[in-house]
């Protein structure tokens, strides 16, 4: 394969080649410059479109469009009541968005570990972290394969706690036979673009509950009794404390556009998938995830977790000398500064911690060709090479 370009060697591409990115078509720039032209920009009806699109395509009773991932996490803590002295049940193996919202409503973040096929978290681990201020249970759908919800969800019935699934990486995922989005008691979804769906920020909460849409939809707008738009005048009321999470008319046409695409987009993604299985599968040196034969992943990432010499570091930085957006997802939330900060302990969820030190996250997103899949196939080869001769 050569010497790695890191020391010297001819890069695999010349052309960088990165680790997500968004495929705009021509039907969503039109939709887009029509409600550019149109009277709302923002608050009007192309939001009310997409939430009715996104419900439908999930198979959800109410779907809340707000502006970020994060956001959507912040509603849906937010409406299931959470705050100050309640704890909330996760995985460190995430972005910190996740639990950095229970940090702002108050609560605390308890951790608890991962299992090890893919790296969701572990449902029985969970009972003995559970007690009198335990509220919710927030599992993340890590690269797109969706938590255990159904061990998930008998536990948290026993307990009468809230499921909060974050889903920012499972869209058109399913659940024997059913969408992420129209399981849990509350799911989120984020649209940055290197995600199925890219509005270039937003997010969606789901839900059956009609009460819970209803204070996301007031959360969103600084806690105001209605919008502006749906007014018979000019008076109004602030009811509770919210922010302002509104997604603009822009971006929900953005995404309304894409919506009919989102089934080609995770076929695509899944081949992709099983060409990176078919390349590595002889490879014991790279460890890949494995996919539930009921919970079929939706791929918003192909992680491999690296069981060779040089470190996190150098396989990174030898992967983008030869011309492959490689990334890590994730360092351990319970690891980072804030959190150690705060008395949390990584070694207190040791599959998590040690995963976080060997994953490496390669180019992942349905505009993919074939020639970048095997750019990046040749670049993780001559990076074995190297290690392993």
């Amino acid at each position: 394969m050569g010497k790695l370009a890191l020391f010297g060697g001819t890069p695999v591409r010349r052309e960088p080649l990165p680790y997500g990115r968004q495929a705009i078509s021509d039907e969503d720039i039109a939709l887009v410059v029509e409600t550019l032209r149109s009277d709302w920009l923002t608050g009007g009806p192309r939001v009310d479109g997409f939430e009715r699109a996104f419900a439908e395509f999930v198979g959800a009773e109410h779907a809340v469009a707000v502006s970020s991932g994060t956001a959507a996490l912040h509603a849906a803590v937010f409406a299931a009541g959470i705050g100050p002295g309640d704890e909330a049940l996760s995985t460190p193996l995430t972005f910190s968005a996740t639990t950095n919202v229970l940090l702002h409503v108050g609560a605390t973040p308890v951790f608890s570990d991962v299992e090890g096929e893919r790296l969701g978290l572990d449902p029985s681990l969970l009972e003995a972290r559970i007690n009198e201020r335990t509220k919710a249970l927030m599992p993340v759908d890590y690269a797109g394969h969706p938590a255990d919800l159904e061990a998930l969800g008998a536990l948290a019935q026993a307990h009468g706690l809230v499921v909060i699934e974050d889903a920012s990486h499972s869209l058109g995922a399913r659940v024997g036979g059913r969408q992420v989005g129209s399981i849990a008691d509350l799911t989120t979804f984020s649209f940055h673009p290197v995600k199925h769906l890219a509005c270039g920020e937003g997010g969606m909460i789901t839900t059956a509950d009609p009460e819970l849409a209803e204070r996301m939809r007031r959360f969103r707008n600084h806690g105001l009794s209605s919008a502006a738009r749906t007014r018979a005048g000019w008076s109004y009321d602030l009811v509770e404390l919210g922010l302002n999470y509104r997604l603009t008319d822009i971006a929900a046409a953005l995404g309304t556009s894409q919506i009919a695409r989102l089934e080609a987009n995770v076929a695509r993604r899944r081949e992709i998938a099983a060409a990176y299985d078919d390349a590595f599968a002889a490879q014991p040196e790279l460890v890949r995830l494995v996919e539930h034969p009921d919970r079929p992943s939706s791929w918003h990432l192909y992680p491999l977790r690296l069981q060779l010499p040089g470190g996190q570091d150098e396989w990174i930085a030898a992967l983008r000398t030869e011309g492959i957006g490689a990334n890590v997802h994730y360092r351990a939330v319970n690891e980072l500064t804030l959190y150690r900060q705060r008395g949390y302990d990584p070694a207190e969820t040791p599959v998590a911690q040690a995963a976080s030190h060997q994953l490496v996250s390669l180019p992942m997103f349905h505009a993919m060709t074939d020639q970048d899949v095997a750019d990046s196939v040749a670049a993780v080869r001559k990076l074995v090479e190297h290690y392993l001769g």
